[in-house]
C-alpha cells in the first residue's frame, strides 16, 4: 500500500467570486506544486475549506487533482465529513476516481468515546479494499476530539488498511509514542510544519503542510537535504521554512495563502463565507513581508 511520505502539500481549494469552484485555478495549483517537486498532494483537508464545501464539490476537487496528477505524485484525498454515512460515500468515491488513498479527520464537534472512535474507523476501513489504505487524522484543538495512542492501536489492529495517523497537534511526546506502538509499522505524518525536520529524524515520514502550499521550496529542500544525509543544510532550511510559517500564521488564515498564491500567479482564488478575505492594507504588509522568500520577477 502507497503511504504518505515527504512534502505532503495540503491543498486549498480556489473559489471565485461568487463563490463558485475555479476549477481551472486548481489544475493549475496542481500542476504548479507538481513542478516545485513536492511528493504527495492531500486536497478537502482543512486548509481546503472542507466543511464549507457540498460532497458534490468535494468529488469534483478529488476527481480534478487526480486526473491533473495523472499518477506522477501520491494523491491521498481528505474524506472525513460531519456524518459516517457521508465520509463512507467521499471515500468510496475517492477509491474509485483512482487516489492512492484517503486520509479520515475524527469526528468534530460532538465529544465521542474511545469506543466509538474505534467503531467510527472501523466502520470507514472495512467500506473500503483491504490493500486501500487509510490515515486517521486528530487535530483535536479544531475537531475537539482526539485519538489517544491506545485507540490508535486497537484501530490499527482491527483495520489493516489503517496504515497511520495524520497528528496536526504540536505535541513532540505524542508523535514519539504513535512510533513506539507495537508489531506494526505505521506511518506518522505530522500538521506542525515547525517539527518537520525534528519528525524526520524520530522516524515521522513527512509533514501534512498548507504552509507549503504557495511556497514549497523551502519544505522540498528540508526533505531533500535530509534524504541526503545533509542535517546542516536541512537544519537550515528548516529555519526558513520556519520564518514562513511564522509570516503565515501558521497556516490558521486561509486568505493568506490564497493571496500569496496569487501573487506567484497562480489563482489562489477567494474564501468562503464565513471566512474572510484579506483586505487591501493586510495584502500589502503580507507581499511586503513575504518578498525575500519570492524571487524578484514574482516579488
Amino acid at each position: 500500500m502507497k503511504k504518505l511520505y515527504g512534502v505532503i502539500t495540503a491543498m486549498t481549494t480556489p473559489f471565485d467570486s461568487k463563490g463558485h469552484l475555479d476549477i481551472d485555478a486548481l489544475e493549475k495549483q496542481t500542476e504548479f506544486l507538481i513542478s516545485k517537486k513536492v511528493n504527495c498532494l492531500y486536497p478537502c483537508g482543512t486548509t481546503g475549506e472542507m466543511y464549507l464545501m457540498t460532497a458534490e464539490e468535494r468529488k469534483l476537487v478529488a476527481e480534478t487533482v487526480v486526473k491533473k496528477a495523472a499518477g506522477r505524485v501520491t494523491v491521498f484525498i481528505h474524506t472525513g465529513a460531519m456524518s459516517q454515512e457521508e465520509t463512507i460515500g467521499l471515500s468510496r468515491h475517492a477509491l474509485e476516481t483512482g487516489a492512492d488513498g484517503v486520509g479520515v479527520v475524527t469526528p468534530s464537534y460532538f465529544k465521542i468515546s474511545d469506543i466509538a472512535m474505534v467503531q467510527y474507523y472501523c466502520a470507514i476501513a472495512q467500506s473500503l479494499p483491504p490493500d486501500f489504505p487509510v490515515y486517521t487524522y486528530s487535530i483535536p484543538q479544531l475537531a475537539g476530539n482526539d485519538i489517544t495512542v491506545p485507540v490508535l492501536d486497537e484501530i490499527t489492529s482491527r483495520c489493516p488498511n489503517v496504515i497511520g495517523i495524520k497528528y496536526s497537534y504540536p505535541d513532540m511526546n505524542r508523535i514519539l509514542d504513535y512510533l513506539e506502538i507495537k508489531d506494526r509499522s505505521l506511518s506518522v505524518v505530522i500538521g506542525a510544519d515547525q517539527f518537520f525536520l525534528p519528525a524526520l529524524v524520530v522516524g515521522c515520514d513527512g509533514t501534512v503542510s498548507g504552509c507549503a502550499g504557495p511556497i514549497p521550496e523551502p519544505f522540498v529542500e528540508v526533505y531533500g537535504k535530509y534524504l541526503e544525509g545533509d542535517i546542516k543544510g536541512a537544519h537550515k532550511a528548516q529555519l526558513k521554512a520556519s520564518e514562513l510559517i511564522s509570516i503565515m500564521q501558521n497556516g490558521s488564515d486561509l486568505a493568506i495563502s490564497k493571496t500569496l498564491l496569487s501573487a506567484r500567479g497562480i489563482s489562489g482564488g477567494f474564501v468562503r463565507k464565513p471566512l474572510l478575505d484579506l483586505d487591501e492594507e493586510k495584502k500589502r504588509l503580507l507581499l511586503e513581508s513575504i518578498k525575500p522568500y519570492l524571487n524578484e520577477k514574482e516579488g
